[in-house]
């Protein structure tokens, strides 16, 4: 089940949120042996975030999943979440970072994978 959460000093509205949803869900499967179906988003505006020094327009993404990826992978992930955030957020590709984390347990059900 991976997890991407989205943190950006922006405003966003829920239809452009819907847009970031459908694109991340796409982009997922990027990841070997993840999709969409076990996919959540957190998308969080208006944070107040300060990066080199000032408060001009960012993203921080944070990635986390059950098991591990290639470092291919989640280069070509990273690719494509700051895609979407310069093309739906209109933000240049240095106001953005992300961050993968990845972990041995994960809990589902009331139990572990």
């Amino acid at each position: 089940m991976p997890f991407i959460k989205i943190l950006t000093n922006l405003e966003i509205g829920d239809s452009l949120k819907n847009e970031i949803y459908r694109d991340l869900g796409k982009s997922i499967s990027i990841l070997p042996g993840k999709s969409e179906a076990w996919l959540m988003i957190q998308v969080e505006s208006s944070k107040s975030l300060c990066f080199q020094g000032n408060t001009s327009p960012c993203l921080m993404a944070e990635v986390k999943l059950y098991g591990k990826a290639g470092k291919e992978a989640y280069d070509r992930l990273a690719s494509a979440i700051t895609k979407t955030a310069c093309d739906k957020l209109s933000l240049p590709s240095d106001r953005v970072y992300v961050e993968f984390e990845e972990t041995p347990f994960w809990g589902f059900e009331g139990n572990l994978f």
